[in-house]
């Protein structure tokens, strides 16, 4: 059995891309105190969410994921209330961020984590366009408070994997793992 051991609904989306068939597991683990530098973040994340999966199902294939949104050295992480929202979004305006996600890979006798960074541009936004999307996307489960694949004028490029900013990076994950 293949386990997703994630409860987002985009990667759960993306990754049928990659594979037909798989089991959603969600991991039980805190996430919240981690002292680590923020490139080493979502791939250790995603050890402890894999980990903690496998404990339960030794003998399948788990692949799980964690992704953060780096600004300025500081770790956007999901948004707490609406007004934290807002203020990310405000930060991230006219800016360059990275989008690294984490994913580890356990079973057919191998353990793969790798991380993934994706260069994210942001259009400037004016305090009314933030407002406006924070009413309408509601982006409170999404690190940085945004989600790539909403339809507002947020992002003026990308450079690297559109798949890997919504939360699981499907090309590499592709060529690494199957």
């Amino acid at each position: 059995m293949f386990i997703l051991a994630s409860g987002s609904p985009r990667r759960k989306e993306l990754l049928h891309k990659v594979v037909d068939e798989f089991t959603i597991i969600v991991p039980d683990i805190d996430e919240s105190h981690h002292p680590l530098d923020p490139k080493d973040l979502p791939k250790e994340l995603s050890k402890e969410k894999a980990y903690a999966v496998s404990r339960f199902y030794p003998n399948d294939e788990i692949l799980a994921c964690d992704t953060v949104v780096i600004l300025d050295k500081e770790v956007l992480g999901k948004p707490k209330s609406v007004q934290n929202a807002i203020e990310m979004l405000k930060k991230q305006s006219g800016k360059r961020q990275i989008v690294l996600s984490g994913y580890t890979y356990i079973g057919k006798g191998k353990e793969i984590s790798r991380s993934v960074a994706t260069e994210v541009y942001f259009n400037e936004l004016s305090e009314e366009q933030i407002i406006d999307y924070v009413t309408r996307f509601k982006p409170f489960d999404k690190a940085g408070s945004y989600g790539i694949q909403d339809d507002f004028p947020l992002i003026k490029k990308i450079v690297g994997s559109y798949d890997n900013v919504m939360g699981l990076p499907t090309e590499d994950i592709r060529e690494h793992i199957l």
